[in-house]
C-alpha cells in the first residue's frame, strides 16, 4: 500500500429541497457578488432558475449571470465570463448545470485573477495563483465534477480538448438533489451513466497493484451504476435510481478510489477526448462506443485475471467458467448495457465518423511516447482501437 494524502474539503447538501435557506447562507460566507452561471434553457424550464434567483434576491444578494456553456465547453466562452468576473470585481461563482458549466466554472474561477487568455492556463503557459470559490448545483449526474479539482475544456479553433486541475478548482458547496435530474433526457441519462461507469472503470482496469477494499468498492459502484441506469432511463422519476447515480457520480471521480493507484493513465478518456474535440460529440457516447473495443484489445494471458474478476464480481458471470470465457462475457455484458438497455449507438460511423483524423488524433495521444495504461499503446495500437469503432 502507498502513502497518500486524502481530502474532499466539498460539503454537501443530499437530496431534495436543500436550497431554501442553505443556499444564500453559503453564498454569504464568501461575500455578496454572485455569478450565476448555467447552460441552455433548461434550468428555466424546469423552474430552478427562478427557485435560485428568488432565494439570492430575498437575501439581498447581487446577481450577474453569464448562460450559454456549450457541452463540450470552448475557452472562448469561458474568456467571457472571467471579464464580467474581473468587471464587477464577482466575490463567487454558483454553477448550476453538469460536468459542463461546472467545468467551465472552475477555470472561470482562476480567469478572474489571469490578464491573458485562460487557455494559457490549461496550456500551463501560466500558473493558477488564485481562484475564486464555486458553489455548485447538480443537475445532471455523470462528470463528478461537483466533489473534485478537474475541469475538461475545449479550444475549437485548435481542436483540442484538455484536461486542468487545481485544488483551487475543488467546490466549497454542492447541492444534490436527485429530483431536478428527472427531467434529464432517456439519451442524455444514458450519456451520463456510462460517463460514470467509465470512471470507475478507468481506475479499475489499471496494471498497478491496489487494496481489495478499493476493488470491492469499484465494483459495488459498478453494479450500483449498471442496476440503476437502466431504471432511471425507464423511469426517469424513480428517485432511488436517479439518487444512487448522482451519488455514484460524484464517489467515482472524487480521487477516493484512485488514491492508491497513481499514476493511472485513463486511455480511453484520452481517446474519446480527440474524438470530440474534433467531432463535438457527447462524451458519454464517445466513450460507450470505444470501451468495449478497448477492453477486447485488452485482454490477454496477463490481463485475463482482472477481466475475470469484472466478470464474476460486477456481472455476477458463473466463477466456474474459464478465466478467458468470463472475460469475453464480461464485455458482452458490457455492450448488451450500452447497446441494447440504454440504446445508444455501437460505432462512429453513425455519427458521421470515418477515419480521416485518426492519425492526427493517436498522434498527438502518442506525442510523448507509447501510452502506459492497463498495456502499453502505440500510435498504431490507438488507430487500431479508432478503426474498430466505426
Amino acid at each position: 500500500m502507498n502513502n497518500f494524502i486524502y481530502e474532499i474539503p466539498t460539503k454537501v447538501y443530499f437530496g431534495e429541497n436543500q436550497l431554501q435557506g442553505n443556499l444564500s447562507q453559503e453564498i454569504k460566507k464568501y461575500g455578496n457578488k454572485v455569478l450565476l452561471v448555467y447552460g441552455g434553457g433548461s434550468i428555466k424550464k424546469i423552474g430552478l432558475y427562478q427557485k435560485i434567483v428568488n432565494e439570492l434576491k430575498n437575501s439581498n444578494i447581487e446577481i450577474y449571470e453569464f448562460s450559454g456553456i456549450e457541452p463540450n465547453p470552448k475557452h472562448t466562452s469561458i474568456n467571457e465570463a472571467a471579464s464580467i468576473c474581473k468587471e464587477n470585481d464577482i466575490d463567487i461563482i454558483l454553477a448550476v448545470g453538469g460536468g459542463s458549466v461546472i467545468d467551465s466554472s472552475k477555470l472561470i474561477s482562476a480567469g478572474k485573477y489571469y490578464d491573458g487568455d485562460v487557455w494559457d492556463l490549461v496550456l500551463k503557459k501560466a500558473e493558477i495563483q488564485k481562484a475564486m470559490p464555486i458553489i455548485t448545483i447538480l443537475t445532471m449526474s455523470a462528470a463528478g465534477s461537483e466533489m473534485n479539482n478537474n475541469a475538461i475544456i475545449s479550444n475549437k479553433e485548435t481542436h483540442e480538448k484538455k484536461g486542468i486541475k487545481s485544488p483551487l478548482f475543488i467546490p466549497k458547496v454542492s447541492f444534490l438533489d436527485p429530483t431536478i435530474t428527472y427531467s434529464v433526457n432517456k439519451y442524455q441519462t444514458a450519456c451520463g451513466s456510462f460517463d460514470i461507469l467509465s470512471h470507475i472503470m478507468e481506475t479499475y482496469f489499471s496494471r498497478n497493484s491496489g487494496l481489495y477494499m478499493l476493488d470491492t468498492v469499484m465494483e459495488g459502484l459498478m453494479k450500483t451504476v449498471i442496476k440503476y441506469a437502466k431504471i432511471a432511463y425507464n423511469e426517469p422519476e424513480n428517485y432511488e435510481a436517479r439518487a444512487n447515480l448522482m451519488w455514484a457520480s460524484s464517489w467515482a471521480i472524487n480521487g477516493f478510489a484512485r488514491m492508491d493507484r497513481q499514476p493511472n493513465v485513463w486511455v480511453c478518456h484520452l481517446l474519446e477526448h480527440q474524438l470530440s474535440a474534433f467531432y463535438d460529440i457527447t462524451h458519454g457516447l464517445g466513450l460507450a462506443i470505444l470501451t468495449p473495443r478497448y477492453l477486447r484489445y485488452l485482454l490477454n494471458e496477463n490481463t485475463v485475471d482482472r477481466f475475470y474478476s469484472f466478470g464474476v464480481n460486477v456481472w455476477n458471470i458463473d466463477f466456474s467458467l474459464p478465466k478467458t470465457e468470463v472475460a469475453k462475457k464480461s464485455i458482452e455484458c458490457l455492450e448488451n448495457l450500452c447497446y441494447k438497455d440504454l440504446e445508444l449507438t455501437n460505432n462512429l460511423s453513425d455519427l458521421n465518423i470515418d477515419d480521416k483524423h485518426f492519425e492526427e488524433m493517436a498522434n498527438r495521444i502518442c506525442s510523448n511516447g507509447a501510452v502506459k495504461g492497463f498495456i502499453d499503446l502505440d500510435k498504431k495500437d490507438i488507430i487500431k482501437i479508432f478503426k474498430y469503432c466505426l
